[in-house]
């Protein structure tokens, strides 16, 4: 069964950077749709950013121009690197392979916390 594993939240002040992994195994995941998603708190879960096998890649408007999806097939990780955060992106973030089974396969979340 496919495991997604989450690393590289934190605390960071507006303007600033971070960069997420999210390592697989049990699953080689060079042709599947992968994503970012995020939840703050009240909100529902939104989709943050996408990459597909062959590499195109989806933004929501909030993070154009700010974050860059990436993914490494031979190491089996989906990077999501974000600069000049904002309070607004504070959430938890979840990588996904959405499309496997009816629900998604799911990461466990890191905490992505924006404030100074």
């Amino acid at each position: 069964q496919l495991q997604l594993v989450e690393s590289g939240g934190g605390l960071v002040q507006p303007g600033g950077s971070l960069r997420l992994s999210c390592a697989a195994s049990g699953l080689t995941l060079d042709v599947y749709t992968l994503g970012w998603f995020r939840q703050a708190p009240g909100k529902e879960r939104e989709g943050v950013s996408s990459i597909t096998s062959d590499g195109n890649t989806y933004y929501t408007d909030s993070v154009k121009g700010r974050f860059t999806i990436s993914r490494d097939n031979a190491k089996n990780t989906v990077y999501l690197q974000m600069n000049n955060l904002k309070p607004e992106d504070t959430a938890v973030y979840y990588c996904a392979a959405p499309y496997l089974g009816p629900g998604g396969s799911w990461g466990q979340g890191t905490q992505v916390t924006v404030s100074s």
